[in-house]
């Protein structure tokens, strides 16, 4: 291996390592659910495909469906996706919140999105 390959080599790795330590853990919702004391205030990701949702201008709420649970996302600044969709979203785990005039327990408080 020549010197240029190795040190490209290198680089990438380093980029890698960077990356991927400014990732939150991916989390089943059973595991979150199984003790949301554990993940409270901590910032997490779940994936999986949009089953139900409400909101308007921008705000709502919407359940993702992991293969293992379900669990209601608040998102405040991303819009909300379409049902059936899939996401991994990023966010903060609140144990009880209140949204239009409904009461929630453990949500994820979206901080951010890849569909």
């Amino acid at each position: 291996m020549s010197r240029k390959a190795a040190a490209l080599a290198v680089l990438s790795l380093m980029a890698c390592v960077v990356l991927l330590t400014g990732c939150p853990p991916r989390k089943s919702i059973a595991d979150i659910q199984r003790d949301p004391g554990k993940y409270a205030n901590k910032e997490v990701t779940i994936a999986g495909n949009v089953v139900s949702t409400f909101g308007a201008l921008g705000t709502g709420m919407f359940q993702v469906d992991d293969g293992t649970g379900r669990m209601w996302v608040l998102s405040e600044n991303y819009g909300v996706p379409s049902k059936g969709a899939k996401v991994a979203v990023t966010g903060r785990v609140a144990s009880t919140f209140s949204f239009g005039g409904r009461s929630f327990s453990t949500v994820l408080r979206e901080t951010q999105r890849r569909h």
